[in-house]
């Protein structure tokens, strides 16, 4: 063992012979644990908010290996997507060219840091092998009945003639060429995941082991509404409006209907007179929606359509509106407005002067009169003015319409989810392309023909970057004819190709299944391995992904287990939210601000294990945490304690004498190691990673002043404390550990030896500590006996310096005494 601590030496020596010697491959037998953590986008080197991410599965890992799992730990590359295709439009170069390259130089960051992945079950969703699949099980949706074809609003750059997304509209303008954008409908190629909706709102329940922001998070995103549906006939037509309401007690106060611009019955709403006015509206307003910020609140405005719809009970005519605050791919597109008791629909029918009639009257006062209304009445109440209901209550009044609807036909209770369908098609070309052809003999309606499963896949083709990737225009799969134009699979005939490629939220819906067999060329993954490995038992990532990779992924199993794929519902036992990294400056770690820092240069100043002690002792997994060099480098400063630590004792690891019985230093020394042991144990456990490494540190300060002992037992004692400290910090720092471990006589890795178990009578406590309060105030804490009843609590807690003064002239009435925990003196 040399007496300098050098991870530059020590950390690639233990790499490689982790690798060589497959200690993080699954062995295929056993109790399992799949530790997965969400897979990088590889967009170039790694930084420190990428590197905790990692760390937190890693610990796990390399823990339950010790513990005697079978354990299954993967990674692999979420490659396609638009960064990479932005990036090949900017520098003219392939997106295959610089996704491999920042592949290779993501993974050298990774190996370098030490974490224990089995790089054999690597995957790359660039990668044909891997996307063949996506195109599988959409055609195997599409049999399903959950992919189709609609037609859906989206942000049109007349500029670069592209949808582009929400996020690359800038103040109502394109970023990439400037030109506003419009909102217009297309069509788009979606997933039903709508008819999962109840059970994945159902089986949040279930999650118990999630954090309880991301499941409240996607049950609000699904948003279920049990209401009542309400068909208004539109006066001197056959056509009818559908509203879905919550609050259907307000029948009777309705005094117009709302429909959005662009309803699919607006051709038959508007006349002669108000055409012209409509459709100028309907354009003014998706102009406006395109230049509208996120999470900004635009004035309502609206126009009158020239129809009339057919109240339902009364008969009476009420105007139907076209107005900005109702869309047409959420819910009906038309809404029922009572504006005596909605405040949006009150202040609309202030600014267009329509009528406002009340029939809710309050609990404890009467009903308000129309022109007395300063603001809406929203709050439930007794109906008045409302035929053969009134005098119900707002609940009784519900059930009793809606039934009432039910009995003649005019719709009745109904059930709403928030929650839309999944609109997957994109106009790029680094995605998976998807496997449909049209042919205009065989498909006249352009529904699409899927290519035969034995055809697939259908791979990108190879492009000249600088005629394609010009971000204008067309798709960029339209500009490659040779690609386009093909065979169609029914007559054989000329058939053009499907140009748009699918989002890539499909690479990460079922990855975390191709884990199992990653190079299987005949099914999407083994079912006997799908049996055995899954659910996932622990997974890592940020909470940013609640209710869209999180809820896609969720989706994506159930529809697996419906194919009978899986028996699984749900894809994760334990789901763990990390905090981010704040960079030197204060702000989140990206590359975006300038602000990263590459663990390269930690790992070459400080070694790997310095920086993995770091990040885990900064925080709670789920807390953020600021960067600091300072604290990087106090963390190489305790690794080198360690060593010098272990440097001293090296001539005790020969120590042969027996454990047991020990009395005076040798005692204490394993008492101390023991209860450490017993104490990171149990913060592994629960992922209090900060705390675990505290609890080493702690040891550490207690060893270090003892001097190399002529006494046997005494450095019996100092070597098994070394080693169950080498084995304690083997999660956090790895090469240290392994290479302590060595120097005291191991032939073999810790990853591959068990736990070490912790003697409970040495780590019982010696002492407990009470917190002492007074009247329920905290007043201090006193530390007695570990046995010490409550009269030996009470007299410790009464004499103590800082209680003592709030019982003086007290009369103690009562004391509260809770066991190893607190003492309570109520006083008069």
């Amino acid at each position: 063992m040399h007496e300098r601590y050098e991870p530059r030496t020590i950390e690639p020596k233990w790499q490689q012979r982790w690798e060589r010697e497959g200690l993080f491959r699954l062995k295929g037998k056993g109790e399992k644990r799949y530790v997965l953590e969400m897979f990088p986008y590889p967009s170039g080197k790694m930084h420190m908010g990428h590197v905790r991410n990692y760390l937190i599965g890693d610990v796990l890992s390399r823990y339950y290996r010790m513990k005697g799992f079978d354990v299954l730990h993967p990674m692999g590359w979420d490659a396609l997507g638009l960064p990479a295709e932005n990036a090949a439009i900017k520098d003219q170069r392939h997106p295959a060219e610089r996704t491999l390259e920042n592949v290779g130089q993501f993974k050298a960051e990774m190996m370098s840091v030490g974490y224990s992945y089995d790089w054999d079950r690597e995957i790359n969703t660039s990668h044909p092998e891997y996307y063949r699949w996506n195109q599988w099980f959409f055609l195997k949706m599409r049999q399903m009945g959950l992919v189709y074809r609609r037609m859906s609003r989206v942000n049109w750059c007349p500029g670069c003639a592209t949808v582009i997304a929400n996020e690359q509209v800038k103040e109502g303008t394109c970023e990439r060429s400037g030109d506003p954008v419009v909102v217009r409908k297309m069509q788009e190629w979606a997933f039903r995941i709508t008819r999962y909706s109840e059970e994945l709102l159902q089986d949040l329940d279930k999650l118990t082991e999630w954090p309880e922001r991301i499941t409240s998070m996607q049950k609000n995103w699904i948003g279920k509404s049990e209401g009542t549906s309400i068909l208004f006939a539109i006066d001197g037509q056959a056509e009818s409006l559908e509203v879905f309401t919550t609050r259907s007690d307000t029948l009777f106060g309705v005094t117009y209907v709302v429909v959005a611009p662009d309803h699919a019955l607006m051709p038959k709403l508007v006349n002669a007179q108000t055409r012209a006015q409509v459709e100028a509206f309907a354009a003014d307003m998706e102009r406006k929606a395109a230049q509208q910020k996120k999470d900004e609140e635009p004035e309502k405005e609206g126009v009158f359509t020239g129809a009339y719809a057919v109240h339902p009970f009364t008969g009476q005519k009420v105007p139907v509106w076209a107005a900005n605050f109702v869309v047409s791919d959420y819910g009906t597109g038309a809404v029922m407005s009572v504006p005596a008791h909605d405040q949006r629909d009150f202040e609309f029918a202030r600014k267009y002067g329509l009528p406002i009639k009340p029939v809710i009257q309050p609990k404890d006062g009467p009903l308000a009169k129309a022109e007395e209304l300063t603001a809406a009445f929203p709050d439930d109440g007794v109906m008045q003015a409302s035929d053969e209901f009134t005098g119900l209550p707002s609940d009784e009044g519900r059930q009793k319409l809606a039934a009432a609807l039910k009995a003649k036909g005019g719709g009745g209770p109904a059930v709403t989810y928030r929650q839309r369908d999944w609109g997957f098609s994109r106009q790029r070309y680094w995605g998976t392309p998807i496997p449909i052809v049209y042919c205009e003999k065989c498909d006249p309606a352009h529904e699409g023909i899927g290519v035969p499963v034995e055809q697939l896949p259908v791979k990108l083709p190879d492009i000249d970057v600088a005629k394609v990737l010009t971000g204008r225009g067309e798709p960029p799969l339209s500009k490659v004819p040779e690609w386009v134009n093909t065979t169609c699979p029914k007559c054989r005939g000329p058939a053009r190709r499907e140009v748009e490629t699918m989002d890539t939220f499909v690479d990460s819906t079922w990855y975390f299944a191709r884990y199992l067999s990653p190079h299987d060329e005949t099914a999407p993954f083994d079912k006997a391995a799908a049996q055995r490995l899954l659910p996932v038992d622990v997974y890592v990532g940020g909470p940013e992904h609640a209710v869209m990779h999180l809820l896609y992924f969720r989706f994506w199993t159930k529809v697996m287990r419906d194919m009978g794929l899986v028996e699984i519902g749900e894809p994760v036992k334990r789901l763990v939210t990390q905090g981010i990294v704040n960079g030197p400056d204060g702000r989140k770690m990206s590359k975006r601000w300038g602000n990263v820092v590459s663990p390269s240069d930690i790992v070459g100043k400080f070694g790997a294990d310095a920086a993995r002690t770091f990040v885990l002792f900064a925080g709670p997994p789920e807390k953020d945490i600021d960067w600091s060099d300072e604290q990087v480098e106090g963390c190489s400063r305790f690794l080198a304690r360690v060593w010098r630590l272990a440097y001293a004792h090296r001539e005790a690891a020969a120590e042969k004498a027996p454990l047991g019985g020990e009395t005076g230093n040798a005692l204490a020394i394993r008492k101390a190691a023991h209860k450490a042991l017993k104490r990171v144990t149990e913060d592994v456990e629960r992922l209090g990673y900060n705390t675990a490494i505290a609890r080493v540190m702690e040891l550490v300060n207690y060893l270090t002043p003892m001097q190399p002992s002529a006494d046997k037992a005494e450095r019996a004692a100092m070597a098994e404390a070394v080693r169950l400290l080498a084995a304690m910090i083997s999660p956090f720092a790895p090469h240290i550990a392994e290479e302590i471990d060595e120097a005291y006589g191991a032939t073999e890795s810790l990853q591959a030896r068990t736990w070490p178990a912790f003697d409970a009578a040495l780590a019982a406590e010696d002492a407990a500590v009470y917190a002492v309060q007074v009247m329920g105030k905290l007043r201090g804490q006193v530390q007695v006996g570990v046995e010490a009843g409550q009269e030996e609590v009470q007299a410790a807690a009464m004499k103590d310096e800082k209680v003592a003064p709030h019982l003086t002239g007290k009369t103690i009435k009562k004391v509260v005494f809770v066991p190893k925990r607190l003492i309570n003196f109520v006083v008069a």
